[in-house]
């Protein structure tokens, strides 16, 4: 019998590997369990599009950290209208506050709250039961009235009173189509809420196949308090994550997460209605805050790089690779960037930026989902970890 030649055995090979990939017999990839799993192309910017600002110093590096496995996944950070907090949503489905003692319940989304829903030691047990327990995640104050307004991941818009417990929800749809993943929120001087549906095909227990997607269904929602209507400014946004409003409260500007993209939306003006480009930091962002100066704050949890550039380019060999047989866990550290650091961006009310505190290696900040500027200080939430993080300004 005649010996296989190399090449034949190398297509043999190939044949067996693009088999695997097809059939996934071991259910090792990151997509098994979604057949109607599709990778989408991601606009990538040219580099002379992005901001390029670096911090030699590893400034985050000084940040201090405060209430380790205390809170866990601490995605939005909030102050009321006295200065006292912070607030923030975590994993199990509650928004804590702290009241310069302890962490204390304050409000909670789900009325579905059962035993399931108690704290647990790691984010990963609260995980199988957040569509239950719900995931609180963008938190704002209205500055007249007191309330609390919460993006809920599976709870949509709600609001809860100065006082605290059960919030009321406010919208669980826009113009006929479910608020599959509520993330964030922002409220202007009359009470409108600007706020943002990440996705309309994948919810927040899906978001790693949802980031691998690209998935173009997200929306930038407004709620008319006086109609009680819900009403859909933006579609088509990959990823539709963190929203805040000017300070002057002529536009907001929205994150479109999969492209690493800042966006402009007009509230008022001869551009009213319009959306454009703001910026395109040196990473992805997550949330964005307005400070008292009107300046944005945006939190970046990864820097761009060569490899993601190409898969976005690619969506059929993204599809190819995520159907090898190695786990979510790696493909998105790969997709990331490597292991998770942190970054904070400072834009002008122009567009402009101004300044960037990193933290490189990840040594101390890492993941961060939101940067609240307050009292001097820089208020790091992550949703990925156990803690928050404080940034002394003073210390620059």
């Amino acid at each position: 019998m005649a010996a296989l030649s190399p090449l034949t055995i190398f297509a043999g090979l190939i044949l067996l590997l693009a088999l695997y990939c097809g059939l996934d017999p071991f259910h090792k990839s990151p997509i098994y369990g979604f057949p109607d799993y599709k990778s989408y192309y991601i606009p990538v910017p040219d580099p002379s599009e992005v901001d390029n600002l670096d911090d030699p110093q590893n400034l985050l590096q000084r940040s201090e950290i405060k209430w380790m496995n205390q809170v866990l996944g601490p995605e939005s950070i909030a102050f009321d209208a006295q200065g006292l907090g912070p607030y923030t949503g975590v994993a199990d489905g509650r928004v804590l506050f702290w009241n310069g003692l302890s962490w204390t319940t304050f409000a909670y989304t789900s009325p579905n709250r059962s035993e399931i829903c108690d704290p647990k030691p790691t984010m990963r047990e609260h995980a199988k039961n957040e569509h239950i327990c719900g995931r609180p995640l963008g938190l704002r104050f209205h500055k007249k009235t007191g309330d609390m307004y919460i993006a809920d991941a599976y709870y949509g818009l709600l609001k809860v009173g100065p006082e605290g417990g059960l919030a009321t929800p406010l919208a669980t749809e826009a113009e006929g189509l479910p608020i599959k993943f509520a993330n964030d929120l922002d409220i202007d001087d009359e009470g409108n809420v600007y706020f943002t549906d990440t996705s309309l095909r994948y919810s927040r227990r899906d978001v790693v196949q949802l980031d691998f997607s690209a998935d173009p269904t997200g929306r930038l929602l407004k709620y008319d308090p006086v109609t009680k209507e819900t009403t859909v400014l933006v579609r088509g946004i990959q990823f539709a994550n963190g929203v805040s409003i000017s300070k002057d409260g002529t536009f907001l500007v929205y994150v479109e997460g999969s492209i690493g993209r800042l966006s402009r939306y007009w509230l008022k003006g001869e551009k009213a209605g319009t959306a454009e480009l703001f910026a395109y930091p040196p990473g992805f962002p997550d949330n964005v805050r307005t400070n008292e100066r009107g300046e944005f704050l945006a939190a970046i949890y990864c820097r761009r790089h060569s490899y993601f550039n190409f898969l976005a380019k690619n969506p059929r060999f993204r599809d190819f690779v995520l159907r090898l047989p190695i786990s979510a866990h790696y493909q998105y550290i790969a997709y990331s960037g490597g292991p998770l650091h942190a970054m904070v961006t400072k834009y002008s009310p122009e567009g402009k930026l101004l300044q960037v505190w990193e933290d490189r290696e990840g040594k101390v900040v890492r993941g961060i989902s939101e940067v609240e500027e307050h009292d001097g200080k820089l208020w790091m939430g992550s949703v990925l970890m156990p803690f928050i993080a404080v940034y002394d300004l003073a210390s620059s």
